[in-house]
């Protein structure tokens, strides 16, 4: 049997300028704080799948920070008519996407009866409180105020959702891109008040309709428009995965922070953040 850990031995005793002296220099796990980011996962129960359970919303948690981050970004360069960094921030949004979707095929190796032995430890404790997908939701024009009360425990945080729920959205950006392109936008459309949740507009719908039957005039805007449907697509197979998920491990019954579970997961499944864009391609 060829030995490969003498192999790897010798790989590695060729490299001579490899640092190894940090007493003064910064190490990798210093610059990344993994003495705080592995010491985060503390079960609670401990049962063995517990820390499963916490790793997967962890990680879930970090993809969502750099979400909130890019399409932050994003808004801004298309507020100043600067679109192709937009693009590929958009592009990357989809991409973190498509981790958290295959989040969910880990996370569903844990059977029923393994949830179940430290289902009750979580207490109230649940995702739909997760507040950084609140803020994907306000971001992308989904605004519930009812589910600030959750937050106003924490003052701060109840205070920064509350800075992002009266914000103006992803969509909000590109609708006020269109009106500046030159496209008839109803001016109350432009005013309106960002607090309530978006709803379809006859005169966006006309606008995107114009861009898709001529691309070639309105490369930019046909481009932003194709990222804004890629981050929907990939949100509503993250939202199938999560309902799937959640009925094989715990069927129909209330999730752990009072909502009533899969016919939650199951009602959201219907609304859509950019409705035009997809009304639009019954017609072209």
């Amino acid at each position: 049997m060829k030995d490969y850990t003498n192999g790897q031995n010798i790989a590695a005793a060729s490299e001579k300028e490899i640092h190894t002296d940090f007493e003064k220099n910064m190490t990798y796990g210093e610059y990344l704080q993994l003495d705080k980011l592995l010491s985060a996962q503390i079960p609670v129960s401990g049962q063995h799948d517990e820390t499963l359970f916490i790793i997967i919303h962890q990680v879930s948690e970090l993809w969502m920070k750099l979400i909130l981050h890019e399409m932050q970004s994003a808004i801004n360069c298309i507020n100043g008519d600067d679109l192709q960094p937009a693009f590929k921030q958009l592009a990357r949004v989809s991409r973190i996407q498509s981790q958290i979707i295959q989040g969910w095929d880990v996370l569903a190796t844990m059977t029923p009866t393994d949830y179940l032995k430290f289902r009750n430890s979580l207490g109230n404790a649940s995702g739909f409180q997760s507040y950084q997908y609140r803020m994907i939701e306000f971001t992308l024009g989904y605004k519930t105020k009812h589910v600030l009360k959750i937050y106003e425990k924490e003052k701060e945080l109840h205070q920064q959702l509350l800075s992002a729920f009266q914000k103006p959205g992803l969509y909000d950006a590109a609708i006020q891109k269109l009106a500046r392109s030159g496209f008839g936008i109803d001016p109350e459309l432009l005013d309106r008040d960002v607090t309530m949740v978006y709803e379809s507009n006859d005169s966006v719908k006309q606008a995107w309709k114009a861009v898709y039957q001529d691309a070639d005039s309105h490369w930019e805007l046909y481009q932003l428009a194709e990222k804004l449907v890629d981050i929907e697509d990939s949100l509503q197979q993250w939202r199938f995965r999560h309902m799937k998920t959640v009925e094989r491990i715990i069927g129909f019954r209330q999730g752990t922070g009072g909502s009533s579970g899969v016919h939650y997961l199951k009602k959201v499944l219907d609304h859509y953040f950019f409705p035009e864009l997809w009304e639009l391609r019954t017609e072209i």
